[in-house]
């Protein structure tokens, strides 16, 4: 079941909490900025990467690892790869 997460704080409490946090997200590919936004109903992404050759989902991959300090491995598209709509899961 896909949780809602209110900041980047819940997430990382509930994998802390050692548990599988799965979560939907809307990416905005090609941004100005790499940037995480949780004010609408799903979390938000601006990547500067554009939606090519899988190049935005590496880069969601690599910004959220960033961010959650958890390694890239941990870290997966779930659910919409060619969709501005994803699932995320970080597993531990």
């Amino acid at each position: 079941m896909d949780k809602k997460f209110n900041n980047i704080e819940e997430i990382k409490s509930s994998i802390l909490n050692n548990e599988n946090s799965k979560f939907k997200v809307k990416i905005v590919a090609n941004s100005k900025n790499n940037s995480i936004d949780f004010s609408e109903e799903l979390i938000k992404i601006k990547i500067t990467a554009q939606p090519i050759e899988g190049k935005a989902n590496k880069a969601i991959i690599e910004f959220l690892s960033k961010i959650l300090k958890k390694p890239k491995s941990k870290i997966k598209i779930v659910n919409g790869e060619k969709s501005s709509i994803k699932t995320i899961q970080i597993v531990n």
